[in-house]
Parts: C-alpha cells; structure tokens; sequence
C-alpha cells in the first residue's frame, strides 16, 4: 500500500532528525576521545625518558622524541627497524627470551638491561620496563620504558674488572689454565682446569665439545657468544662468569678469561686463558645482596625492600581503578621494658617471634618486613575496602593474645598499628609509610594493641615534632647536649683503644635522651648542622685532655649525612684540630655507605680533603648497604665496623657467622681493620677471637660512659702507662 506523500514526508523528517542526534552523539565522544589522546601524546612527547610501542614480533610502531634522539632517526626510518637489530647479536637471544617469556606467560611486566648500538656508533646501556598492549584478551604488542644506564654500567664494568685483576694476582697460582687452537680445533686443558672439577687427568678430552658440555645449558649459549664476540674483535679480551657442572653432578661458577693470537690478516688463529673457581665469591655477593634486602635477625624484608614493593603497589594503583591496597605500620608495646629488663637476646628472640606470628596472618602476596628496632609494615595488597585492613588488624591482635615462652618466662606482647590507604593523594611511597607512621603514634596514644586509620584531621603527632623542635633549639643555646663516650677494646689483649663519642640530650623534665629520640628531629629541621660542630668540637677538646697521659687513644665521631654534604667539612675537621691541639690520626670520622653513594665523585673529592689531613676514617654499618663491595676500591677506609645485627646474630645463626668470617676476611684482605660494634655476650666476643677480629665494643665490655666515668678508664690506662 503507497503511503500519502505528507505521512511519508513525515516519517522521513522524523528519521533526519534522530541520525542528527546520533552523529552529534558521535561527534561529541569523538571529540573526547581526541581530547584524550592529545593529552596523552603531550606527555609522551614531552617526557625525558625513551618510551615507544612495538608489535608482539618487535617491530617498532611508535618511538616518542626522546627515543628517536636518542636513536638518531626519524620515525619512518625506526619503523623499518625489529627493535633487536638496536641490540648486539650476544644479547639478544636472552632479550628475545625474556619477552617471549612475558608474551606466553601474559606477565604483567617485565624489567631487562641490555647494550644498544646507536647511529653514531656508540654503543650505550639501558634498563627497560616492558607492559603488554592488549586488546580486550588479545595481546597486541608491547609498550615499552627505557633509561640510559651506561655510566653505572661502565662504573661496575670498571670495579669488576678491578676486582676480577687483584683476585687472579692472589690466586694466580691456583688458575686453571686452556689454550684452543683453532686450526686444529683442539683445546689443552690444564691438570688443575681439571681438577677444580674433580675429574682426573684421563677423564676429560682435548676437544671444545667437552669444555661446553660441562657448561650448564642456562649458560652455554652466552659462553659462546662471548667467545665469538672476542674473537670477531668486537671485544678485546674474553671474560665470562658461568656454571660447570664437576664430577659429583653439582655446578660450580667459574670465572674464564682469555686472549686471541691474531695472523697478519686480524685473523684469531689461537686462544688461551685461565680459569677459576668463584663458586665461594658467588656465594657470599648473593648473601649480601639478600641482607641489603632481608633484616638479619627476623629474615623479613627489610626497609629497602619494603619501599620498593610499596612504589610498585602505588604504580599499580595509578594504572588499575579497581586496585587498592593499604599499608600497616606496627610498634611493639612496652618492648623497650623487655629489652631492659630481660636483654636483648630475649629481645632479640621476641623480634623474631613477632614477625614469624605477623607474617601468619597475612596471604601469600602480602609483605611483612621489619623497619628497625621494634618497628614492622605490612603491605596489604588488592583488598576491596578497609574493612580488609581493619579485619587484618583483629586477626595480629588476638594472634598476640597468646603467651609467647623464652628464657624460662611468659611473655605477653601487643602492638599499636596505624593504617593508610591508597589514594590518588599518595603519590610516594614515604609519604604513605608516614601517615601510617603518625596513625600509629595515634593508637599508641589511645593505649594498648590499638589500631588507627589515617585521616587528614590527624594533627596531634605533628603538634608534637613541632615541640620538639623547638625545645631542641633551646637545648642547642642551653647546652644541655652532651657526649657520653662507649670504649673500643682491643681483642687482643682487652686494653682500651679509645671512645666512640654518642650524643645524648639532658632534657630538663624527660631526662636523658638517647639520639633516636631528637636526632630525626634535627635532621629535618636543619639543626642537625650546628649539633655536628658542636659534637666534632667537643669530642677533640676531651680527647686533647686524655691525651696528655694517653697519646696514642682514639674517639670516634659518627658524621651525619647533612655533614658530610657540607662543602666545608674539611674546614671543620681542620679547625677542631687546631683548637684542640690533637694529633690528626687520633680522630676517627665514622662514616656510612649511604653517605658515600648519595654522590660518589663529590664524596670522593670530600675523602681526599679527608684524608690530607690525616685523620682516621672508618666505614661505620659495614655490611649492611647494597653495594659496599662495589666502592671499597674508590673510598679508602682505615677501618670497617661490622654493624651490630651481625654480631647479635652468630650465637643462633650459622649463616651469620660465616657472613662475619666472610665480612673480615675481605676486610683483612683489602688491609683494613675491623671493628665489631654491639658486643652483649662472653659467647660474641670469643667468636670475635676466634674470627681474628681487631677490636669491639658493646654492652659486653661497657656502656657508654659519662665524661668522667671514661676519665677513670683513661686514669687507669694512665696508670698503666706510667
């Protein structure tokens, strides 16, 4: 049936009109949607960092402006480019494995250092973070971060080198030695190459096919693209760390190092070098590098380590809407009752209780880890609201409820914590651990095992920093700080050696203060600066005093990183000297790795201001930092002190006892001697004996000790001396 033209006219006017509706509709999210990426496009463009996009088989999409400087292309040229043709042919199987390995296993990213060869034919380091790109369930490609790392890799390049050289100077005797001929294609292998993996003269052939067999399959590829490399002159010299397997079936790591003989052509017509067992070297940087990340005592992650989980906790929350997390931060009630009262060896042994109980109430991606002294975060990841964090709280809290049995007694303990949720406020992970920190002190002061959930109302524990600081502004004009002096003790013969000067504030109604209890204080408010000249001043003028009858006794003066940073520093070393009258190698600076690291050429230009002068310096909490093996050679210390956790550890731990024994062997091999610090027990000091190690102090021995009470000692020396 034909329909009248005015309905038909209608009908048609009525359809117009929707699809204008519908394409404004369209017109406007478009508009958003452009917007968006526009925005997005700003930051990528403009960033520093090198970011750009491939396809799942490595062929680049997009590189921002950073990325193609760096390159020195134009985006039409890198696109014809697979981003492996930037990497030297010996890496990229491992970084081909890598990211094969994040494709099939859909992992959500994944982190990978790796040489690239740029157009102007330098060749640069970088580290990378690689996210996949999906498409709904299907993976696309992959977006990936870089940084240029090349400095740092040229400083560890630099040290390993160093220190791989003084090692074989040692050890030279003990090599195993090869030469390849590669003519013939027959390699000689050594008596000792041989038996450092227990085989007998007869056992292995003249052949390369027996050399990499031995080679554990995770390394065998990278072996041999190290040789070619070398042997292509893309490398000078062959060096290459890896895994054998000896006689027994286990694996042992090698060190191999070699050189080519070249004809007239460039040509490698032979081979040869040596190699040597480093299995006991491997061992020991792998037990480092878990105590930088690991407390000592409890085994749980320590603060370092805590932060970085939190950092990639908040990086997720940034990328996911639905992820949240929350972050606990746990105090000990009372725990300072228990040390006093029991020791720190039940102290001790409660610490390790604690977190063993904390840790089972958490699931297994939880964090658990020990801050220091008494203090415990944990890091609840993926919850839903805080009710999650609230209901963890209950669950410690009756956990704790049970009596706890050391040294013959019953112990109850309870704990304050403060809880911080994630929020789009949070952008750093210290700033999360100190609202947790300051919900704590907010439970605490509601009594005990309480919880606390941080809000922005919560100005009472700030308040109190503010008072503090003030009173310790008057304390500094007052002088009502101090310095009591701890005796270092000579393992050889228990003479006193000299003092280690602590700081400590006679407040006028909290009583003596320990430097815990002000020092963080004065580091934030900038007071810290003039307390340093304060304390190097007065610790000089007291020695010049014991001087008289004892003159080859030392103090130690701890220097804080603010100190250390000050670009006169030199000038007050010089200046508390002169107007002490002291010889110079009677002061001791103690100074920490992290100081040094902050910035090792200004730190290093600081030492040998230092050490013109002809004071002493002592690297105080060796052992504890990340990379303490890698700036032995660059920062010359007269003196290692093993920090204390090491120390309290040897009785129950085996572990911690060769860590000490390895800690002083470095030490005594490098020409340093070492001083052990927090010394409690007849047990710990007889280890120390036992483990040659120079000198100590600690409770065992005696506190620290007033001005005159260390006179008495020094009278007694004297006496002595006379």
């Amino acid at each position: 049936m034909k329909l009248p033209h005015s309905v038909f006219k209608q009908r048609f006017l009525s359809l117009c009109s929707s699809m204008a509706r519908c394409f404004a509709r369209m017109a406007d999210t478009e508009q958003a949607l452009h917007e968006a990426e526009r925005h997005y496009r700003e930051v990528v463009e403009n960033a520093a960092e090198i970011i750009y996009t491939t396809d799942i088989g490595g062929n680049f999409i997009y590189a921002n402006p950073a990325a193609l400087r760096c390159c020195g292309l134009s985006l039409d040229q890198l696109r014809k480019l697979n981003c492996l043709d930037l990497v030297p042919e010996s890496h990229r199987a491992r970084i081909s494995r890598i990211y094969m390995r994040q494709y099939l296993a859909r992992l959500e990213a994944t982190y990978a250092e790796f040489p690239c060869a740029l157009r102007s034919g330098e060749q640069r380091w970088f580290a990378q973070n690689a996210s996949l790109v999906m498409d709904g369930d299907r993976i696309m490609g992959f977006h990936l971060i870089a940084r240029d790392i090349t400095e740092r890799k040229q400083m560890e390049e630099s040290l390993r080198v160093s220190e791989e050289r003084y090692m074989l100077a040692v050890r030279g005797a003990n090599d195993g030695l090869w030469d390849w001929n590669l003519k013939t294609g027959e390699i000689y292998f050594s008596p000792r190459w041989k038996a450092m993996l227990g085989y007998a003269e007869s056992d292995v052939r003249n052949s390369p096919e027996e050399w990499f067999g031995l080679i554990h399959p995770e390394d065998s590829e990278c072996v041999q693209a190290e040789i070619d490399a070398h042997l292509q002159g893309r490398f000078n010299d062959f060096e290459s760390e890896y895994r054998m397997r000896d006689r027994d079936g286990t694996y042992r790591w090698m060190l191999s190092r070699g050189a080519a003989i070249r004809d007239g052509t460039g040509k490698a017509t032979r081979v040869a070098g040596s190699q040597v067992d480093i299995t006991e070297r491997k061992a020991t940087e792998q037990l480092l590098l878990r105590n930088a990340l690991h407390d000592t005592l409890t085994n749980l992650p320590n603060r370092a380590l805590f932060m970085d989980r939190l950092g990639l906790a908040i990086h997720r929350a940034k990328r996911r809407d639905d992820y949240k997390f929350a972050v606990l931060f746990l105090d000990l009630d009372r725990f300072k009752s228990v040390n006093d009262s029991l020791g720190h060896i039940i102290g001790d042994q409660l610490l390790i209780n604690v977190g063993q109980r904390l840790a089972a109430c958490l699931r297994p991606g939880d964090t658990v880890a020990r801050l220091g002294g008494d203090e415990f975060a944990i890091l609840l990841e993926d919850i839903r609201s805080v009710s999650d964090a609230t209901d963890v709280t209950a669950r410690i809290r009756e956990e704790m409820k049970q009596p706890i049995q050391l040294g013959g007694q019953q112990l109850f303990i309870s704990v304050s914590t403060g809880i911080a949720l994630s929020g789009d406020d949070h952008n750093q992970p210290e700033e999360l651990l100190r609202n947790a920190d300051i919900a704590m002190y907010r439970a605490k002061a509601r009594g005990k095992g309480r919880a606390q959930v941080f809000d922005a109302g919560m100005h009472t524990h700030t308040q109190s920093l503010r008072q503090l600081e003030a009173e310790l502004s008057q304390a500094v004009e007052r002088e009502e700080l101090c310095l009591h002096y701890q005796p270092v003790i000579s393992m050889h013969d228990g003479a006193v050696v000299g003092f280690e000067a602590l700081l400590r504030w006679q407040h006028p109604e909290r009583g003596l203060l320990p430097p815990e209890a002000f020092v963080p204080v004065a580091e934030e408010s900038g007071l810290i600066t003039a307390i340093d000249r304060w304390a190097l001043r007065e610790a000089c003028q007291q020695l010049s005093q014991w001087q008289v009858w004892h003159p080859s006794l030392t103090v130690s003066v701890n220097v804080s990183g603010k100190q250390f940073g000050q670009a006169d520093l030199a000038g007050q070393v010089a200046a508390a000297l002169k107007e002490s009258g002291i010889n110079p190698p009677n002061l001791c600076l103690e100074i920490t790795e992290a100081v040094t690291m902050h910035d090792p050429q200004e730190a290093g230009a600081t030492f040998a201001q230092l050490r013109a002068l002809g004071v002493q310096l002592h690297m105080d909490d060796f052992g504890t930092g990340y990379s303490s093996l890698s700036y032995l050679h660059r920062f010359r210390f007269d003196a290692f002190k093993i920090d204390s956790s090491f120390i309290h550890g040897m009785s129950a731990d085996k572990e911690n006892t060769e860590l000490v024994r390895a800690l002083i062997t470095l030490a005594t091999s490098l020409g340093v001697r070492v001083i052990a610090e927090g010394v409690e027990t007849a047990e710990q000091s007889e280890q120390l004996k036992t483990l040659r190690c120079a000198q100590a102090q600690g409770y065992y021995f005696s506190p620290a000790l007033e001005p005159e009470a260390a006179e008495r000692l020094v009278g007694i020396c004297r006496a002595e001396y006379a």
